[in-house]
């Protein structure tokens, strides 16, 4: 099998895939994509470094200098929220912005949120074990990051169940192609989210809280150095990202756990590898599979040559597998020391959200590991939602 992330049985397990593009060579040009795929650790690490590549072009060319079609005007809604957000800005304006939400998303903020964090993981773990398990997906996954941002942002308790969906359709437009239904919900749940976030804005500017969104303002207010635009992306993109990755790490940590039920008994006596235990899961099967980056100027990568105007594909789900960076990579090790994976991504696009995501992981984990007295147990081989770039479960199903 070879790669083809529109293949079920590919995207429930690429690694074989992987394993054969490593040996092809440092970048494989796929014909099914039209990207470059680089597959190999060291490559992808420092090209997530290189500023000959771009999450964007058009601080630089406009779409038909870079030989792009631009999207349809209708899709404008989605592409000027994705566009101004952290993730696909360019420098300077990139580097503005990071500085001025980095303000206000300080480490003094994570531990800020530490005790909430406990406490609901554990109220989550303690009613989904009372229940005799379920999905764990939904009953503890889901719930604990939507409701951790939404305390960062100030978002209302009464609000919050609209976040999920509006996160839900907005990632359907990063996997490959997305179709035009895929592009209409996204695009409506852009303008939805935008227009509430703006009022949000409008109402934290009339009565400031201690919260992400009324630190942004300041920011904004301050010579105007962050737009209204730029918030509300910001916000979306917090949730998005955050919410996403953390959801998928967390089941597909556990699915990793059950299959490897020596290593999952470890864990319960030992708790303290806690720590050591999260890196590995998210090196282990990253639920982010791709990064995609425009070649702004030509570039050697290998043997091969790639031009202007070029797509690579980084490989993140390989480069964490990459025997070359990682001993005995396709084993799960918790107790790994050396641990540089690329979940998180590298360079100037690096996960701000990173010590929020380990503190959520952290919690959920520590919670339903603690809690599990008789320890969980699988009920049901799981099933891969459709979808590769972000790869995650349907579903769940555990008892205790």
């Amino acid at each position: 099998m070879g790669f083809d992330p529109w293949d079920a049985a590919f995207v429930a397990d690429p690694y074989p895939a992987y394993r054969e593009l490593r040996e092809q060579g440092r970048a494989v040009w796929s014909p099914a994509t039209g990207q470059w795929l680089v597959p190999h650790y060291a490559d992808v690490s420092a090209l997530l470094r290189d500023r000959r590549l771009g999450r964007t072009y058009l601080h630089r060319f406009t779409h038909e200098e870079f030989g792009q079609q631009a999207p349809p005007p209708e899709h404008e809604p989605f592409h000027v929220l994705n566009g101004n957000g952290l993730l696909d800005l360019e420098d300077p304006a990139h580097a503005r912005v990071r500085r001025l939400v980095a303000k206000a998303f300080t480490p003094r903020t994570v531990e800020r949120l530490a005790p909430a964090v406990e406490r609901l993981a554990g109220e989550l773990a303690g009613a989904f074990l009372a229940e005799g398990g379920g999905d764990l997906l939904t009953a503890v996954a889901e719930p604990l990051p939507v409701a951790v941002i939404a305390e960062l942002l100030g978002i209302p308790e009464s609000d919050r169940a609209l976040l999920r969906p509006w996160s839900a359709d907005i990632c359907g437009m990063f996997e490959l192609r997305p179709d035009e239904e895929t592009a209409r919900r996204a695009v409506r749940a852009s303008v939805e989210f935008s227009d509430y976030l703006r009022a949000l804005i409008a109402e934290r500017r009339r009565l400031p809280g201690a919260d992400l969104i009324s630190a942004l303002i300041a920011a904004h207010d301050e010579e105007g150095r962050l737009s209204e635009q730029e918030m509300i992306s910001t916000c979306v993109l917090l949730l998005n990202a955050g919410h996403e990755a953390t959801v998928n790490t967390t089941v597909n940590g556990w699915w990793a756990l059950f299959r490897n039920p020596a290593q999952l008994d470890d864990l319960r006596r030992r708790p303290e590898k806690l720590s050591t235990a999260v890196d590995e899961l998210m090196r282990y099967d990253t639920p982010l599979q791709m990064f995609e980056r425009w070649v702004l100027d030509e570039i050697r990568i290998g043997d091969s040559v790639i031009p202007r105007g070029a797509e690579v594909a980084l490989l993140f789900g390989s480069a964490n597998r990459d025997p070359a960076r990682f001993e005995n990579p396709d084993a799960l090790d918790l107790v790994r020391a050396d641990n540089p994976h690329l979940t998180f991504g590298a360079g100037i696009h690096y996960c701000l959200g990173a010590p929020l995501a380990r503190l959520e992981l952290g919690a959920s984990f520590g919670a339903l590991l603690a809690a599990g007295v008789p320890p969980l147990r699988l009920v049901e081989e799981p099933q891969w939602r459709d979808g590769y770039v972000i790869r995650g479960l349907r579903e769940l199903l555990v008892a205790c």
